[in-house]
Protein backbone atom coordinates (compact mmCIF):
# COMPACT_ATOMS: atom_id res chain seq x y z
CA UNK A 1 0.00 0.00 0.00
CA UNK A 2 2.90 2.39 0.91
CA UNK A 3 4.71 1.74 -2.32
CA UNK A 4 1.58 2.19 -4.50
CA UNK A 5 1.38 5.97 -2.73
CA UNK A 6 4.77 6.73 -3.16
CA UNK A 7 4.50 5.83 -7.13
CA UNK A 8 1.34 7.90 -7.18
CA UNK A 9 3.21 10.89 -5.56
CA UNK A 10 6.30 10.18 -8.06
CA UNK A 11 4.26 10.30 -10.84
CA UNK A 12 2.32 13.56 -9.65
CA UNK A 13 5.58 15.18 -9.25
CA UNK A 14 6.92 13.84 -12.87
CA UNK A 15 3.70 15.63 -14.21
CA UNK A 16 4.18 18.38 -12.57
CA UNK A 17 7.66 18.94 -13.89
CA UNK A 18 7.12 17.60 -16.81
CA UNK A 19 4.61 20.44 -16.93
CA UNK A 20 6.62 23.54 -15.89
CA UNK A 21 9.48 22.08 -18.48
CA UNK A 22 6.37 22.13 -21.49
CA UNK A 23 5.80 25.64 -20.09
CA UNK A 24 10.00 26.62 -20.20
CA UNK A 25 10.30 25.43 -23.39
CA UNK A 26 7.33 26.65 -24.95
CA UNK A 27 8.20 30.41 -23.65
CA UNK A 28 11.89 29.93 -25.04
CA UNK A 29 11.51 28.49 -28.18
CA UNK A 30 8.62 31.45 -29.01
CA UNK A 31 10.49 33.73 -26.92
CA UNK A 32 9.61 36.52 -29.80
CA UNK A 33 6.03 36.04 -29.25
CA UNK A 34 6.28 35.59 -25.93
CA UNK A 35 8.12 38.66 -24.85
CA UNK A 36 5.63 40.98 -26.95
CA UNK A 37 3.13 39.59 -24.17
CA UNK A 38 5.24 40.26 -21.68
CA UNK A 39 5.95 43.48 -22.69
CA UNK A 40 2.08 44.10 -23.13
CA UNK A 41 1.83 43.30 -19.44
CA UNK A 42 4.77 44.86 -18.43
CA UNK A 43 3.31 48.25 -19.78
CA UNK A 44 -0.33 47.75 -18.31
CA UNK A 45 1.55 46.77 -14.41
CA UNK A 46 4.29 49.92 -14.84
CA UNK A 47 0.94 52.43 -15.64
CA UNK A 48 -1.53 50.63 -13.17
CA UNK A 49 0.93 50.49 -10.40
CA UNK A 50 2.26 54.24 -11.00
CA UNK A 51 -1.24 55.46 -11.14
CA UNK A 52 -2.31 53.24 -8.25
CA UNK A 53 0.72 54.55 -6.04
CA UNK A 54 0.36 58.11 -6.66
CA UNK A 55 -3.33 58.49 -6.12
CA UNK A 56 -3.35 56.39 -2.68
CA UNK A 57 -0.55 58.86 -1.68
CA UNK A 58 -1.43 61.77 -3.15
CA UNK A 59 -4.60 61.14 -1.75
CA UNK A 60 -3.05 60.74 1.51
CA UNK A 61 -1.02 64.16 1.22
CA UNK A 62 -4.26 66.15 0.02
CA UNK A 63 -6.06 64.92 2.67
CA UNK A 64 -3.09 65.97 4.92
CA UNK A 65 -3.01 69.48 3.26
CA UNK A 66 -7.20 69.92 3.79
CA UNK A 67 -6.50 69.28 7.28
CA UNK A 68 -3.93 72.78 7.10
CA UNK A 69 -6.49 74.47 5.35
CA UNK A 70 -8.92 74.20 9.09
CA UNK A 71 -11.40 72.48 10.96
CA UNK A 72 -13.76 70.19 8.94
CA UNK A 73 -16.48 69.71 11.80
CA UNK A 74 -17.82 72.54 13.96
CA UNK A 75 -19.16 71.67 17.40
CA UNK A 76 -21.80 74.06 18.70
CA UNK A 77 -23.29 75.34 22.17
CA UNK A 78 -27.29 75.64 21.15
CA UNK A 79 -27.92 79.06 21.63
CA UNK A 80 -28.07 81.03 25.21
CA UNK A 81 -25.33 77.62 26.24
CA UNK A 82 -21.97 77.35 26.60
CA UNK A 83 -20.79 73.65 25.78
CA UNK A 84 -20.66 71.66 28.60
CA UNK A 85 -17.64 71.24 31.18
CA UNK A 86 -15.95 67.85 29.59
CA UNK A 87 -16.96 68.13 25.82
CA UNK A 88 -13.30 68.82 24.81
CA UNK A 89 -11.96 66.01 26.90
CA UNK A 90 -15.08 63.40 25.33
CA UNK A 91 -14.18 65.06 21.93
CA UNK A 92 -10.43 64.25 21.79
CA UNK A 93 -11.30 60.33 23.24
CA UNK A 94 -13.56 60.12 20.37
CA UNK A 95 -10.41 61.60 18.11
CA UNK A 96 -8.25 58.76 19.21
CA UNK A 97 -5.25 60.89 18.40
CA UNK A 98 -6.36 60.86 14.94
CA UNK A 99 -7.25 65.26 14.45
CA UNK A 100 -7.32 68.32 16.57
CA UNK A 101 -9.95 69.95 18.70
CA UNK A 102 -9.84 73.67 19.60
CA UNK A 103 -12.36 75.24 21.61
CA UNK A 104 -12.96 78.97 21.43
CA UNK A 105 -14.86 81.77 23.80
CA UNK A 106 -16.62 84.84 21.78
CA UNK A 107 -17.48 88.08 23.52
CA UNK A 108 -18.23 91.46 22.52
CA UNK A 109 -16.02 93.84 24.52
CA UNK A 110 -15.43 97.68 24.26
CA UNK A 111 -12.46 99.89 23.68
CA UNK A 112 -11.40 102.78 25.53
CA UNK A 113 -13.12 105.01 22.93
CA UNK A 114 -16.31 103.19 23.50
CA UNK A 115 -16.28 101.30 20.42
CA UNK A 116 -17.02 97.57 19.90
CA UNK A 117 -14.77 94.37 19.39
CA UNK A 118 -15.20 90.69 19.51
CA UNK A 119 -12.41 89.01 21.67
CA UNK A 120 -12.23 84.88 21.43
CA UNK A 121 -10.36 82.76 24.08
CA UNK A 122 -9.07 80.04 22.81
CA UNK A 123 -5.82 77.53 23.20
CA UNK A 124 -3.10 79.73 21.04
CA UNK A 125 -0.79 76.72 20.64
CA UNK A 126 -3.64 74.32 18.99
CA UNK A 127 -5.07 77.62 16.89
CA UNK A 128 -1.54 77.54 15.77
CA UNK A 129 -1.78 73.73 14.60
CA UNK A 130 -5.62 73.88 13.19
CA UNK A 131 -4.98 77.00 11.27
CA UNK A 132 -1.31 77.08 9.91
CA UNK A 133 -3.01 78.71 6.62
CA UNK A 134 -3.21 82.06 8.38
CA UNK A 135 -0.92 84.82 7.87
CA UNK A 136 0.34 85.51 11.76
CA UNK A 137 3.13 88.04 12.04
CA UNK A 138 3.92 86.84 15.58
CA UNK A 139 2.27 84.56 18.11
CA UNK A 140 1.45 85.43 21.45
CA UNK A 141 4.04 84.16 23.99
CA UNK A 142 3.73 86.15 27.29
CA UNK A 143 1.06 86.78 29.92
CA UNK A 144 -1.63 88.96 28.42
CA UNK A 145 -0.61 89.03 25.01
CA UNK A 146 -3.08 89.19 22.31
CA UNK A 147 -3.58 88.16 18.49
CA UNK A 148 -5.19 91.11 16.62
CA UNK A 149 -6.99 91.19 13.34
CA UNK A 150 -5.62 93.65 11.15
CA UNK A 151 -8.88 95.67 11.13
CA UNK A 152 -9.08 95.07 15.04
CA UNK A 153 -5.78 96.30 15.54
CA UNK A 154 -5.96 99.51 12.87
CA UNK A 155 -9.08 100.59 15.83
CA UNK A 156 -7.42 99.36 19.26
CA UNK A 157 -3.92 99.41 18.88
CA UNK A 158 -2.64 101.33 15.27
CA UNK A 159 0.75 101.95 16.75
CA UNK A 160 1.54 98.16 18.51
CA UNK A 161 0.98 99.97 21.62
CA UNK A 162 -0.81 98.26 24.83
CA UNK A 163 -4.37 98.56 24.88
CA UNK A 164 -7.19 98.02 27.39
CA UNK A 165 -10.80 96.57 26.91
CA UNK A 166 -13.48 96.40 28.88
CA UNK A 167 -16.63 93.41 29.30
CA UNK A 168 -19.41 94.49 31.68
CA UNK A 169 -16.86 96.66 33.33
CA UNK A 170 -14.03 94.86 34.08
CA UNK A 171 -11.10 95.59 32.39
CA UNK A 172 -7.82 93.96 31.04
CA UNK A 173 -5.16 95.32 29.90
CA UNK A 174 -3.13 93.55 26.35
CA UNK A 175 0.04 93.93 24.29
CA UNK A 176 -0.10 93.39 20.84
CA UNK A 177 2.37 90.49 19.73
CA UNK A 178 1.39 90.24 16.24
CA UNK A 179 -1.29 90.26 13.32
CA UNK A 180 -3.25 88.00 11.51
CA UNK A 181 -4.86 88.24 8.04
CA UNK A 182 -7.19 85.79 7.03
CA UNK A 183 -9.45 87.99 4.52
CA UNK A 184 -12.63 86.71 6.94
CA UNK A 185 -14.00 87.06 10.37
CA UNK A 186 -10.65 86.54 11.85
CA UNK A 187 -9.90 90.02 10.94
CA UNK A 188 -12.03 91.98 13.05
CA UNK A 189 -11.03 89.90 15.80
CA UNK A 190 -8.96 89.51 18.71
CA UNK A 191 -7.26 86.48 19.97
CA UNK A 192 -6.39 85.65 23.98
CA UNK A 193 -5.18 83.10 25.90
CA UNK A 194 -8.76 80.30 26.91
CA UNK A 195 -7.58 81.03 30.49
CA UNK A 196 -7.17 84.92 30.53
CA UNK A 197 -10.10 85.01 28.99
CA UNK A 198 -12.06 83.02 31.47
CA UNK A 199 -10.55 85.18 34.27
CA UNK A 200 -11.58 88.67 32.78
CA UNK A 201 -15.06 87.46 31.00
CA UNK A 202 -16.23 84.38 33.33
CA UNK A 203 -17.40 82.91 30.04
CA UNK A 204 -17.25 79.76 28.98
CA UNK A 205 -16.71 78.09 25.56
CA UNK A 206 -19.15 77.70 23.23
CA UNK A 207 -17.42 76.39 20.14
CA UNK A 208 -15.06 73.31 19.23
CA UNK A 209 -13.60 73.78 16.07
CA UNK A 210 -11.97 69.75 14.77
CA UNK A 211 -9.86 68.75 12.42
CA UNK A 212 -10.99 65.33 11.73
CA UNK A 213 -8.00 62.64 9.77
CA UNK A 214 -9.42 60.44 7.43
CA UNK A 215 -11.39 59.54 4.34
CA UNK A 216 -15.16 61.21 4.20
CA UNK A 217 -17.03 57.98 5.44
CA UNK A 218 -14.38 58.28 8.43
CA UNK A 219 -14.88 61.77 9.15
CA UNK A 220 -19.29 61.50 8.78
CA UNK A 221 -18.70 58.53 11.48
CA UNK A 222 -16.68 60.61 13.70
CA UNK A 223 -19.48 63.74 13.47
CA UNK A 224 -21.90 60.82 14.40
CA UNK A 225 -19.98 59.42 17.25
CA UNK A 226 -19.88 62.97 18.43
CA UNK A 227 -23.34 63.79 18.59
CA UNK A 228 -23.76 60.61 20.19
CA UNK A 229 -21.49 61.21 23.22
CA UNK A 230 -23.21 65.15 22.91
CA UNK A 231 -26.80 65.05 22.66
CA UNK A 232 -26.83 68.78 24.33
CA UNK A 233 -24.37 70.11 21.48
CA UNK A 234 -24.95 70.82 17.60
CA UNK A 235 -21.76 68.96 15.64
CA UNK A 236 -21.81 70.08 12.00
CA UNK A 237 -19.70 69.58 9.49
CA UNK A 238 -18.25 72.14 7.56
CA UNK A 239 -19.30 71.88 3.90
CA UNK A 240 -17.04 74.17 2.30
CA UNK A 241 -14.01 71.73 3.37
CA UNK A 242 -15.57 68.32 3.12
CA UNK A 243 -17.38 69.53 -0.65
CA UNK A 244 -13.98 70.90 -1.80
CA UNK A 245 -12.13 67.60 -0.37
CA UNK A 246 -14.88 65.12 -2.29
CA UNK A 247 -14.51 66.90 -5.29
CA UNK A 248 -10.84 67.10 -6.01
CA UNK A 249 -10.15 63.26 -4.80
CA UNK A 250 -13.15 62.34 -7.22
CA UNK A 251 -11.76 64.11 -9.91
CA UNK A 252 -8.38 62.44 -9.07
CA UNK A 253 -9.94 59.32 -8.63
CA UNK A 254 -11.58 59.18 -11.81
CA UNK A 255 -9.00 60.53 -14.47
CA UNK A 256 -6.55 57.76 -12.78
CA UNK A 257 -9.25 55.16 -13.18
CA UNK A 258 -10.04 56.00 -16.89
CA UNK A 259 -6.29 56.05 -17.51
CA UNK A 260 -5.76 52.36 -16.24
CA UNK A 261 -8.60 51.14 -17.79
CA UNK A 262 -7.57 52.35 -21.09
CA UNK A 263 -4.27 51.01 -20.69
CA UNK A 264 -5.63 47.46 -19.26
CA UNK A 265 -7.85 46.96 -22.04
CA UNK A 266 -5.39 48.04 -24.75
CA UNK A 267 -2.40 45.48 -22.88
CA UNK A 268 -5.47 42.79 -23.25
CA UNK A 269 -6.15 42.93 -26.68
CA UNK A 270 -2.60 43.10 -27.35
CA UNK A 271 -1.97 39.80 -24.96
CA UNK A 272 -5.32 38.09 -27.02
CA UNK A 273 -3.95 38.93 -30.21
CA UNK A 274 -0.22 37.34 -29.49
CA UNK A 275 -1.64 34.35 -27.74
CA UNK A 276 -4.25 33.80 -30.81
CA UNK A 277 -0.72 34.19 -33.01
CA UNK A 278 0.67 31.49 -30.63
CA UNK A 279 -2.03 29.01 -30.92
CA UNK A 280 -2.45 29.21 -34.96
CA UNK A 281 1.72 28.80 -34.91
CA UNK A 282 1.54 26.04 -32.66
CA UNK A 283 -1.32 23.94 -33.68
CA UNK A 284 0.95 20.91 -34.82
CA UNK A 285 2.02 20.79 -31.34
CA UNK A 286 -1.41 20.77 -29.92
CA UNK A 287 -2.10 18.24 -32.71
CA UNK A 288 0.37 15.43 -31.65
CA UNK A 289 -0.66 16.57 -27.88
CA UNK A 290 -3.75 15.39 -28.90
CA UNK A 291 -2.87 12.19 -30.91
CA UNK A 292 -1.13 10.68 -27.80
CA UNK A 293 -3.74 11.43 -25.47
CA UNK A 294 -4.13 14.84 -24.22
CA UNK A 295 -7.41 15.91 -23.36
CA UNK A 296 -9.12 19.37 -24.70
CA UNK A 297 -8.92 20.26 -20.68
CA UNK A 298 -5.48 19.35 -20.30
CA UNK A 299 -4.41 21.85 -23.50
CA UNK A 300 -6.82 24.48 -22.30
CA UNK A 301 -5.01 24.29 -18.83
CA UNK A 302 -1.66 24.21 -20.46
CA UNK A 303 -2.69 27.83 -22.18
CA UNK A 304 -4.69 29.01 -19.65
CA UNK A 305 -1.48 28.31 -17.60
CA UNK A 306 1.19 30.34 -19.83
CA UNK A 307 -1.04 33.34 -19.79
CA UNK A 308 -0.83 33.44 -16.04
CA UNK A 309 3.17 32.84 -15.86
CA UNK A 310 3.17 36.05 -18.19
CA UNK A 311 0.34 37.96 -16.06
CA UNK A 312 2.80 37.23 -13.24
CA UNK A 313 6.02 37.90 -14.51
CA UNK A 314 4.67 41.09 -15.91
CA UNK A 315 3.27 42.06 -12.58
CA UNK A 316 6.26 41.61 -10.87
CA UNK A 317 8.47 43.70 -13.39
CA UNK A 318 5.91 46.40 -13.84
CA UNK A 319 5.36 46.65 -10.12
CA UNK A 320 9.10 47.57 -9.91
CA UNK A 321 9.06 50.57 -13.11
CA UNK A 322 5.85 51.93 -11.99
CA UNK A 323 7.06 52.43 -8.33
CA UNK A 324 9.95 53.65 -10.16
CA UNK A 325 7.62 56.28 -12.20
CA UNK A 326 5.39 57.14 -9.73
CA UNK A 327 8.48 58.50 -7.38
CA UNK A 328 9.79 60.33 -10.32
CA UNK A 329 6.63 62.18 -11.89
CA UNK A 330 5.85 63.15 -7.82
CA UNK A 331 9.10 64.74 -7.82
CA UNK A 332 8.99 65.83 -11.34
CA UNK A 333 5.48 67.81 -10.55
CA UNK A 334 4.75 67.71 -7.08
CA UNK A 335 8.18 68.18 -5.70
CA UNK A 336 7.67 66.10 -2.89
CA UNK A 337 8.78 62.27 -2.32
CA UNK A 338 6.09 59.49 -3.27
CA UNK A 339 5.87 56.68 -0.49
CA UNK A 340 6.26 53.43 -2.17
CA UNK A 341 2.96 51.58 -1.29
CA UNK A 342 3.29 47.94 -1.13
CA UNK A 343 -0.42 47.49 -0.30
CA UNK A 344 -1.21 47.84 -3.57
CA UNK A 345 0.69 44.95 -5.09
CA UNK A 346 -1.57 42.05 -4.91
CA UNK A 347 -4.18 44.43 -6.70
CA UNK A 348 -1.59 44.80 -9.55
CA UNK A 349 -0.47 41.14 -9.82
CA UNK A 350 -4.02 39.70 -9.63
CA UNK A 351 -5.60 42.14 -11.83
CA UNK A 352 -2.94 41.03 -14.50
CA UNK A 353 -3.32 37.86 -14.25
CA UNK A 354 -6.88 38.02 -14.49
CA UNK A 355 -6.57 40.45 -17.77
CA UNK A 356 -4.04 37.52 -19.00
CA UNK A 357 -6.50 34.58 -18.51
CA UNK A 358 -9.45 36.83 -20.02
CA UNK A 359 -7.29 37.47 -22.99
CA UNK A 360 -6.58 33.20 -23.39
CA UNK A 361 -10.18 32.94 -23.43
CA UNK A 362 -10.44 32.67 -27.42
CA UNK A 363 -7.30 31.35 -28.04
CA UNK A 364 -8.39 28.23 -25.78
CA UNK A 365 -12.11 27.98 -27.78
CA UNK A 366 -9.49 27.95 -31.38
CA UNK A 367 -7.96 24.72 -29.73
CA UNK A 368 -11.30 23.21 -29.75
CA UNK A 369 -11.11 23.36 -33.61
CA UNK A 370 -8.10 21.25 -33.65
CA UNK A 371 -8.57 18.27 -35.36
CA UNK A 372 -5.60 16.15 -35.39
CA UNK A 373 -5.96 14.12 -38.54
CA UNK A 374 -6.32 16.38 -40.84
CA UNK A 375 -3.42 18.67 -39.65
CA UNK A 376 -1.14 15.88 -39.14
CA UNK A 377 -2.29 15.34 -42.73
CA UNK A 378 -1.08 18.65 -43.90
CA UNK A 379 -4.61 19.67 -44.70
Amino acid sequence: MNNASAGVRRRGVHHTSMFFRMLFRAAVLRRGRAATALMAVVVAATATTAMLNLFVDVQSKLRKEFRNYGANVVVVAREGQSIPQNALSKTESILGGHGIAVPFAYVVARTSNAESVVVSGTDLDHVRKLNSWWSVTAWPRESHDALLGVRAAAAVSPQGKPFNLYFHGRPISLTPSGTVHTGAGEDSRIYLSLNEFEAWTAVAPTTIEIAVSGSPQEVNATIQKLQQALPEVEVRPVRQIMEAEGRVLGKTRATLLAASVLIIVTAALCVLATLTGWVLDRRRDFAIMKALGASQQFIGGFLAAEAAALGAVGALIGFGLGLGIAAWIAEANFRVPAVPRFEVFPVVLIGCIIVALMSAIVPISLLRQVQPAMILKGE
